[in-house]
Formats: structure tokens, C-alpha cells, sequence
């Protein structure tokens, strides 16, 4: 049975945009060959160190909690605890995969969900940590909004730099993520104007306040239960699908990813076109940064906003789930259990060492990537391969024969 053939490229199609159709040509076979590959390397990378892959994996996998939705599972409040842990790490990831997911259709590199996902806590901890007498749900509410907002405004930066001067997204979008990263450490250190009342030696804000933190639906509250973040980050990822697929905007953005020369020639508008496709990818990540916040966090500390990762992990759950809305967000449960299987908390000794589980952690995410690049690779490269051979189909006899 024959491959069937890529589309072909359009003229002045933009480099993300390429990249966008590279990782949709690859099918649904292939992230999966991806991640079980990255698996299998650091499997390798275990047994180097002396100790078993199969039981390390098997530890891994324990922590993850998803054996608890195996019903013959013992211990199944540990197994449903970890799983809760999961899902909560699994919740930002999949806001922030779609913050760089919506951005590469559009032809656009956002590498600033980071300084996005920042801004957005910032926001939310001081409006939810203020107006104690607003009622809880309308508080809740603000909060979300306010964060959303401030991340979409954040990355609109980027995206109005780009459509107005021809500012290179991704270095605007990494030059955002410091800016982000200073305000909220200059906020929120000692002497800063959003430090907690309560303590002067703590460089860390004020607590969320009750009636502002999400309702959790699942686990014990107090022991870090599965909150309503959830059910907002799988709507979320409906209102994705439908504005990509069944919506004017998200034709456009699709239609300027694919080449921006023949968008404009139909009639889009490729600059507002960037910046509003910017400004939405900020909303999913400063939305991510809220729901962090009023979930589970309830809290802002410096060490906090210099020590995370999510917004960076975006980037590889948008390429692993080759910038779909489904794919994005079970690549976001994969990396997310991932993150709660190396915890340390989770680990015996005996079976690997808990402080090399999060340098493990890292090598696996980094060879996802490794291998999501390298098969983009072979995408291109086939792609030439055709090329070439209907120039040289199209070519006068003579001509063909020098070539060869």
C-alpha cells in the first residue's frame, strides 16, 4: 500500500507553518512510536546507572496513579491520591500545549507560554488573595478572567510586534518570558509591593482566600484533591477544536500558517490576523497560570515563578500532539504523568535513586522532542525526495540525463 503524498508546500509559507504540516503528515502512529522510543532510550539510560528499567518503569508507573483505573488494582486510595496529582499537573498542560498548538497553525513560534502562564498567576493570586467580601463564585470568576486576560495581553505584545515591525516572534515571546519572570520576583521579594503582610521574611504573596480557591470534586481538600480546573481545561480544548476547525478566525489562521502571501491575496488580513491568534494563544496560558493559583498553589513565590517549567513543557506537549486538540491533550496526560511518576515522594531507593528521577524526567521529555524534530526531519525530506523526482519527470530527456 502506498504512502499517500504530503500536500504540497505553498510559496512563502512561513517556517512554523511547515513545521505544522510536517507534524500533521506523520499520522497518529508516529507520536506514539515517538514516546515509546524516548521510553525505551531511557530505559537505557537506567540500566546504566545499574538499576532495573522494567522495575523503575513499573515504579513510574505506580505513581502515575493511572493503575487505578484498572479495577483489580490494590491500595486504590494511593493509586486514586497519585492520580489526582496527575490530573492537576495535566491540567496547565494541556492550556499551555494549546497557548503553542494554536500559535504553529497560524505559522507562528510561541515560546513565550512561560512569561504568559507567569502573568496570568500574578494577576490571579492578587485578585484572588483581595475583595474578600465578593461572593465565591463571582471572585473565582474574576480571577480566571483577569489571569486569562493578562496573558492574552502579554502575548498580544508579540503578536503586535510582529504584525507592525516584523519582530521575530520567538525571540519578542523569550524576551516576554524575563520581563514576566522579574516583575513577579521584583512583586512579590522582600520589600516588594505584593509580599505577604504576615511575614516580611518571606519573599511569597498573600494566600488566596477561601471562597476564591476552586471547588474540589474529587479527594480530600485539604490533602490536595482533584479541583474544578479540569472540567475548564477540557471546555477548553472544545472551544480549540471548534475555533480551529469550525470557525472564521481559525480559517484565517490556518489559511496565513499555510503561506501569509497567498492569505493575504484572498483577502485576510495577515496582521491582525497574528495578533489575534497571539492574543488567544495568551489567553490559554495566562488561564493555565490562574487555574494553577486558585487550584492548588494558592500562593505566589519568587523561587516559584523562577523554578517553573510548564510554559516550556507546552512546547513539547504541542509537538508531541501534533497541534490538535485531542492529541495536545493526551500528550499533556502523558507528560503529566510523567512529572508525578519520577516524583521523588514516589520512589524506593532500592528501585532508582529519587534524585536522578527528575534528571530522568528530563532526558525522556528531551528526547521526545529529539524525536519529534527527527521525524519532521524525514517529512522534509521526503518531501524533497518527491520534488525532485517530478522536476525530474518534467525535465526535457537531455536535461533529465545531464541532472542524473
Amino acid at each position: 500500500m502506498s504512502t499517500p503524498a504530503p500536500p504540497a508546500e505553498a510559496p512563502g509559507s512561513t517556517t512554523a507553518g511547515r513545521l505544522s504540516g510536517f507534524l500533521r503528515s506523520g499520522g497518529v502512529i508516529t507520536p506514539v512510536l515517538t514516546a515509546l522510543l524516548a521510553f525505551l532510550i531511557g530505559g537505557l539510560v537506567v540500566a546504566l546507572t545499574g538499576k532495573n528499567p522494567l522495575t523503575t518503569y513499573q515504579a513510574f508507573y505506580e505513581g502515575t496513579g493511572l493503575s487505578w483505573l484498572l479495577p483489580w488494582t490494590g491500595e486504590r486510595e494511593f493509586a486514586a491520591a497519585n492520580l489526582q496529582s496527575t490530573l492537576i499537573l495535566t491540567t496547565p498542560l494541556i492550556l499551555v500545549g494549546f497557548a503553542v498548538a494554536y500559535a504553529f497553525r497560524a505559522g507562528l513560534f510561541n515560546i513565550g507560554g512561560q512569561g504568559q502562564y507567569s502573568v496570568g498567576a500574578i494577576v490571579a493570586v492578587y485578585v484572588g488573595s483581595s475583595l474578600p467580601d465578593l461572593p465565591g463564585v463571582l471572585h473565582i470568576l474574576l480571577a480566571l478572567l483577569l489571569g486569562a486576560l493578562a496573558g492574552g495581553l502579554w502575548a498580544g505584545i508579540a503578536g503586535l510586534l510582529r504584525a507592525t515591525v516584523g519582530a521575530n516572534e520567538v525571540i519578542s515571546t523569550i524576551m516576554l518570558n524575563y520581563i514576566a519572570l522579574w516583575i513577579g520576583v521584583y512583586l512579590f521579594g522582600l520589600m516588594g509591593p505584593l509580599q505577604n503582610d504576615t511575614d516580611p521574611s518571606l519573599p511569597i504573596s498573600n494566600d488566596i482566600v477561601m471562597d476564591a480557591r476552586l471547588p474540589v470534586f474529587w479527594g480530600d481538600a485539604e490533602l490536595q484533591g482533584l479541583h474544578v480546573g479540569l472540567f475548564v481545561a477540557l471546555a477548553v480544548g472544545i472551544v480549540f477544536w471548534v475555533l480551529l476547525n469550525r470557525s472564521v478566525k481559525g480559517y484565517e489562521a490556518r489559511a496565513v500558517g499555510f503561506s501569509p502571501d497567498a492569505a493575504a491575496y484572498g483577502g485576510i488580513n495577515v496582521g491582525r490576523t497574528y495578533v489575534t491568534v497571539m492574543v488567544t494563544c495568551g489567553l490559554f496560558a495566562g488561564l493555565a497560570g490562574a487555574i494553577d493559583v486558585l487550584g492548588w498553589q494558592f500562593r505566589v513565590a519568587t523561587n516559584d515563578i523562577q523554578g517553573s517549567q510548564i510554559g516550556f513543557l507546552g512546547i513539547a506537549v504541542a509537538l508531541l500532539g501534533r497541534n490538535t486538540a485531542v492529541g495536545t491533550m493526551l500528550s499533556a496526560l502523558l507528560f503529566g504523568a510523567l512529572l508525578q511518576g519520577t516524583n521523588v515522594r514516589n520512589l524506593d531507593p532500592a528501585v532508582f535513586d529519587p534524585a536522578l528521577a527528575g534528571n530522568l524526567t528530563t532526558i525522556i521529555q528531551g528526547l521526545v522532542v529529539l524525536f519529534v524534530s527527527a521525524d519532521v526531519l524525514v517529512v522534509y525530506l521526503y518531501r524533497l525526495r518527491r520534488r525532485r523526482n517530478r522536476e525530474e519527470e518534467a525535465a526535457p530527456p537531455g536535461v533529465a540525463e545531464a541532472a542524473s
